[in-house]
């Protein structure tokens, strides 16, 4: 598997990536609106040059904020090897801070996170109910049965 920048990989893949694991390719957060086929980023491909995992970014003055990693095949390294990436990227441009925001059903992401250095910041309650009169297909309940309400912010200080 090979691990190459997002501008390298063909944008309808990365389009269509999204829109089947997301519902499309735009991620609303309490931070902003981002269309995630357009964002700067890392993807692992296959052999057979298909997705199976995707970080995407954006840098701020003095942060990088994650505004999306997804694996499709767990527990392969292939997510921890996204986010060293992108933690990489951070240090080649002197960016001390990588934050991210989920949401509070995400209990998997909280723990990968949090095994990697990320510490609980801020919690936005009820976000989710204002991201959702912008991307209505966001679920109400997410598959482990937790409603989907509020998010999180997690930060990473880099060395």
């Amino acid at each position: 598997m090979n691990i190459i920048p997002t501008c390298q990989v063909p944008k309808d893949l990365v389009s269509a990536f999204f829109q089947k694991h997301w519902g499309s390719p735009q991620m609303v957060i309490s931070s902003g609106i981002y269309n995630c086929d357009e964002l700067d980023g890392y993807g692992m491909l296959n052999d057979d040059n298909q997705i199976v995992g995707l970080i995407t970014y954006i840098f701020e003055e003095d942060a990088c904020e994650i505004i999306s990693l997804d694996s499709v095949i767990e527990n392969k390294g292939i997510g921890t090897a996204l986010l060293e990436k992108a933690e990489e990227a951070c240090r080649e441009r002197n960016i001390k801070q990588i934050k991210l925001i989920t949401t509070n059903d995400n209990i998997h992401a909280l723990a990968f996170y949090q095994k990697r250095g990320y510490r609980l910041d801020r919690l936005f309650v009820n976000a989710v109910e204002t991201a959702r009169k912008m991307k209505p297909e966001i679920p109400l309940l997410a598959d482990n049965k937790i409603p989907i309400r509020d998010e999180l912010l997690l930060v990473k200080e880099l060395q």
